[in-house]
């Protein structure tokens, strides 16, 4: 485990030794004495948080407030809308690509758009349990196998999205943001509205918004880096550095300089090595093809 000091906060951090089973899951740890005021930065994944401590963690968000293991939506805190605090927090926290999150949670990722659901609503007594199960174990690394084995298990008897739509979200990712959704649509052989409302409905975001989603968290990433504004504009596929400062307060409510700054973007590096948003199932061009060639066959 090691130690994150960024200003005033000063978390513990642990990260599992091996992967995932599940392409598209990347797993955190973490414990936190005082947990004071944290913006939660818009990130291109459904955030899943598995709270087990004596604490517990307390996210304040335009809809309410939640507290304990919640699950948020891709994206969710736009605006500077959700805030997390608490005491004595330790929890596993998990990022899953969209394109596994429904069948992981069997639930549809339409309905957690912009949204923060308590686990228990979702998942009923088994988030009571896995709760339990992960508070009776010492190892972090046992948290995590535990983690994985339970998403692997709910993964398995969940149903896929599209491939289509896979390979469109890895299309997104791969090129961070700097692509044309048109062009996305003519590639899979479908039109761009059949594109828009399979993509809305299997992740759970336009891809319009998924584009300006994963380009700005990898502007804000590097802002953190200590790149300059304009730099980061001028290479981010930005019309200006004015087209850069309008989408961060979009986002988060803040500037590109108290951006650069965030606590929850600046513990990535420990927390979440080599994933960010780049921690996706990966489709294929032959299954994508294979796929295309079934669509249009025609009937005997």
């Amino acid at each position: 485990m090691r130690t994150f000091v960024h200003g005033a906060a000063v978390w513990e951090v642990a990260c599992p030794q091996r992967p995932s089973r599940v392409a598209g899951v990347a797993m955190a740890g973490f414990r936190v004495g005082d947990l004071d005021a944290l913006r939660m930065v818009p990130h291109p994944a459904v955030t899943l948080l598995l709270d087990f401590g004596t604490g517990s963690p307390v996210l304040d968000h335009a809809a309410g407030r939640q507290q304990g293991s919640v699950v948020a939506g891709p994206g969710v805190g736009s605006g500077g809308a959700l805030w997390a605090r608490g005491e004595n927090v330790e929890c596993v926290q998990v990022r899953l690509s969209p394109v596994i999150a429904g069948a992981v949670l069997d639930a549809s990722p339409a309905d957690l758009d912009g949204a923060v659901v308590a686990l228990d609503d979702l998942w009923g007594r088994e988030a009571s349990r896995i709760r339990e199960r992960l508070s009776e174990v010492s190892s972090w690394q046992d948290r995590f196998a535990l983690t994985d084995a339970l998403l692997a298990r709910r993964y398995a008897a969940g149903s896929p999205v599209d491939p289509e739509v896979a390979w469109a979200w890895d299309r997104i990712v791969s090129a961070r943001g700097l692509v044309r959704v048109d062009e996305m649509a003519a590639e899979v052989g479908w039109s761009r509205k059949r594109l828009w409302s399979r993509f809305r409905s299997q992740l759970g975001l336009p891809p319009k918004r998924a584009v300006k989603l994963v380009r700005f968290d990898h502007a804000a990433h590097r802002l953190v880096a200590g790149e300059g504004a304009a730099r980061v504009a001028a290479d981010g596929g930005y019309a200006d550095q004015s087209h850069l400062h309008r989408d961060v307060v979009a986002f988060t409510g803040a500037t590109p300089a108290t951006v650069a700054g965030e606590p929850f973007l600046a513990v990535d590096h420990l927390a979440w090595p080599g994933h960010g948003t780049r921690a996706r199932p990966h489709v294929s061009r032959d299954l994508l093809s294979s796929r295309r060639a079934e669509v249009r066959r025609p009937p005997l």
